[in-house]
């Protein structure tokens, strides 16, 4: 008896704290919602595989300086190569011939953004400092690799839950959005059905990547490497000349890099360092940060639909938040529910493509001002 209760206490039951319990069950819900609700299971069936795996006492997998989790976050993402990289498989599956379409839509991607400085306002007047306050913030642009970027940068001591918290709620915009597009808009404006979208020319295809790399990395070089590997990712797609590589980028590529950065987001959900008032203040922070760039981008929308008569349905405004593209797929399916022969889906491209800058240049100002570079 003696030797089992060794055996026992020196096993991973027998040392296992409440902390990790929780987390290991937490890891079991985000697989469970991504498995049996298909709550985009490209991120959340890694996100919780890897809660799992980082929360099992004594696998050492997460650990300095053997862990082989340790490594990947250490040289993919702490050194920015994972997000950068998966800005350039956005851009190679992106069609930015939405917002090339109808470029007033840039102004609900800007729109969307207030949701960033909202997020970032509570979070001062929770006491955390303005480096970490605008990583937080940033969160509610619901882009992934530009949080994990802007916290490198500004708060890298929160870069685990800044990156749970944008990854998880990315996953579940399709739970998140509706209420609240449903909230702020009528059962008119829901039912708007737009006009065909004019047809982009190849050539307008190509030079917007160029001119947007140039114009956005001129006025904020912090950013040139994320908005600079989207538009390469963009321009292959594009240029018709090198289907190999677009193909790789958007696929193989994106995947490959997809896997190891979810799962190593995963593995900082470590019970003993997660399960803390700040780190679930971070995760509230993201929901207010999310709830108000969706509010944000839906008010703009509303405006469009007065000056125009009428004529734009305010819950394309709702895709101005970076999710590519969930969140256009959403305002596909609220405007559907209202009348089913409406089919927002590239008119929200447009905003949900603003997004994506847009974030990017939020990043930019905040970096810039807070480094002073």
């Amino acid at each position: 008896m003696e030797i089992i209760r060794n055996l026992f206490a020196q096993s991973g039951l027998g040392t296992m704290t409440w902390k990790e319990a929780v987390m290991i069950v937490v890891g079991l819900v985000l697989i469970y919602l991504a498995i049996f609700k298909k709550s985009e299971p490209l991120l959340l069936l890694p996100i919780g595989f890897g809660a799992l795996l980082a929360n099992l006492p004594m696998t050492g997998i997460t650990d300095s300086p053997y862990g082989i989790f340790y490594f990947i976050y250490k040289y993919g993402v702490a050194t920015e190569i994972f997000p950068i990289i998966i800005f350039m498989g956005i851009g190679a599956m992106t069609d930015f011939g939405p917002l090339i379409a109808n470029p007033w839509t840039i102004l609900m991607g800007a729109g969307a953004q207030i949701g960033v400085f909202i997020a970032l306002l509570v979070a001062l007047l929770l006491g955390f400092n303005l480096k970490e306050a605008a990583s937080i913030g940033i969160i509610g642009g619901a882009d992934g690799p530009t949080a994990i970027y802007t916290t490198i940068k500004l708060a890298p001591h929160l870069l685990g839950p800044i990156a749970v918290a944008a990854y998880t709620y990315m996953s579940l915009v399709p739970i998140i959005q509706p209420p609240i597009m449903k909230l702020l808009t009528t059962k008119k404006e829901r039912g708007v059905v737009m006009e065909q979208l004019r047809p982009v020319s190849k050539i307008e295809k190509i030079i917007f990547p160029l001119v947007v790399t140039m114009l956005v990395s001129l006025l904020f070089p912090v950013v040139a490497p994320l908005i600079g590997m989207l538009m390469l990712g963009n321009i292959f797609r594009e240029s018709g000349v090198v289907e190999r590589l677009s193909h790789t980028t958007a696929n193989e590529l994106i995947n490959i890099t997809t896997i190891f950065l979810a799962t190593t987001v995963g593995t900082t959900m470590r019970g003993e360092t997660f399960l803390t008032v700040k780190t679930l203040e971070i995760i509230a922070l993201g929901v207010v940060a999310f709830g108000g760039g969706t509010a944000g981008g839906i008010v703009i929308g509303k405006i469009f639909y007065w000056l125009t008569g009428g004529k734009v349905n305010p819950l394309i405004g709702s895709a101005g938040v970076s999710a590519v593209p969930m969140a256009a797929r959403v305002s596909q399916k609220v405007g559907q529910e209202e009348n089913p022969g409406n089919f927002l889906l590239m008119h929200a491209m447009g905003p949900n493509v603003a997004g994506v800058i847009g974030t990017a240049v939020a990043a930019g100002v905040m970096i810039t001002i807070l480094l002073g570079r």
